[in-house]
C-alpha cells in the first residue's frame, strides 16, 4: 500500500510538471506564430522549418527502425547534435578565414552583428528544442517534479527566441552550441547501450568514453565558462537593458547543468566499468 501511494504521489507531481511545461511550450508556439504571421517576420520560418524537419525524421526512425519512444527519440536527438555542430564549426572557420580571430571575438561582433548562416542556424536549433520538448512531453520520457531535461530545453527557448527577435546576441548563442559536439557522444552512448554494446572492456567503447570526456571538458564546459568570462569582462560594453542580464543567467543555469551532467557522466562510467569488472570477475570464477 506505501509503494502504492508512493507511485501515485509520483504519477502526480509529473502530471503536474508536464502541465507546467507544455503550457510554457504552447506559449511559446503562439508567440512565434505571431511574429511570423501577424508581425511578417518571415526570417523565423527556419524555426518552423526544424520543428518539421526533426518531425519527420522522427516518424521516419518509428516507422523504419523502432517504435520504441527513448530509441526513437536519442536517434533524433543524435542527428540534431550531428546537424548543429557541423554547422557552428563551419560557421567558425568561415568567419575566422574572413575576419580572423581577434575581430571575430570583439564585443561588437558577438553582440550587434550576425555571422553568415548564423541566424539560420539557431532558428533551425530552436525548432529542434520545441520539437524535443514536445516529444519527451508527449511519451513522458522525463521523470521528476523539475526535470531538468526539460528546464534545459525551455531555458534555451526562452534565451534563442528572445535574441532571435530582438535580432543580438546571435553569435553568442552560436558559441553556446559548440557543446553539441559533446551532445553527439551522449546519444552515441545510449543508442550503443540501446542495442546490446556494453563491454566496457571493447575499443570501440574505450575510445567512446575518451571522445566523451574530452568533447565534455573542451567542448561543452571550457566553451561555456569561457563565454560566462568574456561577458563579465565586456559587461561595461553592453546598453542597459534586459540583454546582460538575460545573457549571464542563462549562462549561469547552463554552467550548472554541465555540473549536474558531469556527474551523471563520471557515475555512469563508474557503473559501467564495475559492471564489466564483475562480470569478469564472475566469468574467471566459472
Amino acid at each position: 500500500m506505501a509503494r502504492s501511494s508512493i507511485n501515485r504521489r509520483k504519477i502526480d507531481t509529473e502530471n503536474k510538471a508536464g502541465a507546467f511545461f507544455l503550457a510554457t511550450l504552447v506559449m511559446w508556439g503562439v508567440s512565434v506564430f505571431f511574429e511570423i504571421v501577424f508581425n511578417k517576420r518571415i526570417e523565423l520560418v527556419p524555426i518552423l522549418l526544424g520543428f518539421v524537419f526533426f518531425q519527420l525524421a522522427n516518424w521516419v526512425v518509428r516507422n523504419f527502425i523502432s517504435r520504441d519512444p527513448l530509441f526513437v527519440n536519442t536517434c533524433v536527438s543524435l542527428l540534431h547534435s550531428s546537424i548543429t555542430s557541423a554547422s557552428v564549426v563551419i560557421i567558425l572557420l568561415n568567419q575566422w578565414m574572413t575576419s580572423g580571430v581577434s575581430k571575430m571575438f570583439e564585443h561588437s561582433q558577438l553582440v550587434e552583428f550576425t555571422w553568415p548562416w548564423a541566424y539560420q542556424a539557431l532558428c533551425f536549433s530552436c525548432g529542434y528544442f520545441a520539437y524535443d520538448q514536445w516529444d519527451m512531453l508527449h511519451y513522458r520520457l522525463y521523470s521528476g517534479w523539475i526535470p531538468s531535461i526539460l528546464v534545459h530545453h525551455l531555458l534555451l527557448l526562452v534565451c534563442f527566441t528572445l535574441a532571435l527577435y530582438r535580432k543580438v546576441t546571435i553569435n553568442y548563442l552560436i558559441l553556446t552550441l559548440i557543446c553539441e559536439l559533446h551532445s553527439i557522444f551522449l546519444h552515441v552512448r545510449k543508442v550503443r547501450r540501446m542495442v546490446g554494446v556494453r563491454d566496457a572492456q571493447s575499443m570501440i567503447v574505450k575510445i567512446e568514453w575518451i571522445l566523451n570526456w574530452l568533447t565534455f571538458v573542451f567542448a561543452r564546459c571550457m566553451s561555456h565558462v569561457l563565454i560566462t568570462i568574456k561577458l563579465l569582462q565586456d559587461a561595461p560594453k553592453f546598453e542597459k537593458g534586459i540583454v546582460l542580464p538575460l545573457a549571464l543567467l542563462g549562462m549561469v543555469g547552463m554552467n550548472f547543468l554541465n555540473i549536474f551532467l558531469g556527474i551523471d557522466l563520471f557515475k555512469a562510467h563508474r557503473g559501467e566499468t564495475r559492471t564489466q569488472t564483475r562480470n569478469d570477475h564472475s566469468n574467471h570464477q566459472e
